[in-house]
């Protein structure tokens, strides 16, 4: 797809917005192409994606406001964007890779997945407040940085530097400019050396314990860890590691 790129690195999807000079901005084909490369990483044998942008002003600008004019659009239908643990469902890690301006929708992906790595030059708003438009895919945010952080960035407007976005937890890495992508994918290699159905079961159980209470996040993840516990990566990792020697996952 032209506004989208997905390519294989090792055990890792590169998936690139390609819309550099319309700021990597969600139109149509994006929002379609997006439910259609997830569900293709989902179902690969592929350990980690990476979402990013092409260029390096833009991560994603966010709707594209043009197309939005076009179309009249109000109130966003149902499914109308793809994001991850809402409208798509990925059990694997997914990294966002923020190269630029991450605004509105461009904050909402790098939100919506597991981990962030950013450029020390890219800068993240939620910037809805300024054109009249809404944001509840926002409110998760009070999970993963101090409310009256959330409620600035909500009410004001006003972008934050990567650095910032560093400090208050939303994003895990900054990097230079040069060195963003190379750090992306070391974290996926990383990650993809570990057992994968544990990866999977910890994204899980953190995932659920965001709507839970304590007592009742360790009942369900002691629920989603039994089948790791049973499994055959179960006797290989600690023989691996009698062994001296690398584990061999078969992810059963």
């Amino acid at each position: 797809m032209a506004d989208l790129c997905y390519e294989q690195q090792g055990s890792t999807a590169v998936i690139t917005l390609n819309r550099p000079a319309k700021g990597n901005a969600i139109n149509q084909a994006v929002r379609a192409g997006l439910f259609e490369m997830f569900d293709r990483f989902e179902r690969s044998e592929l350990r980690v994606a990476i979402l990013t942008g092409a260029g390096d002003a833009n991560f994603c600008a966010g709707m594209d406001l043009v197309e939005a004019a076009e179309m009249g659009l109000g109130v966003p239908p149902a499914g109308f964007l793809p994001i991850l643990g809402d409208t798509v469902r990925v059990s694997k890690p997914v990294i966002a890779a923020v190269n630029g301006r991450a605004l509105a929708g461009g904050w909402l992906f790098a939100q919506m997945c597991d981990l962030c790595v950013a450029s020390s030059s890219a800068t993240f708003g939620i910037t809805e407040a300024r054109v009249g438009r809404g944001m509840p895919w926002a409110t998760p945010l009070i999970h993963m940085i101090p409310q009256r952080i959330a409620m600035e960035l909500l009410l004001t407007g006003a972008p934050i530097t990567a650095q910032r976005a560093y400090e208050v937890g939303f994003v895990n890495r900054v990097t230079a400019p040069a060195d963003l992508m190379p750090a992306a994918l070391e974290l996926a290699a990383t990650i993809a050396t570990c057992a994968p159905l544990t990866v999977r079961a910890a994204k899980e159980a953190l995932l659920t314990a965001t709507e839970m209470g304590r007592s009742a996040a360790l009942r369900s993840a002691t629920h989603i860890f039994e089948s790791v516990y049973r499994s055959n990566d179960a006797i290989e990792g600690p023989r691996a590691f009698r062994e001296k020697r690398a584990p061999v996952w078969t992810g059963s």
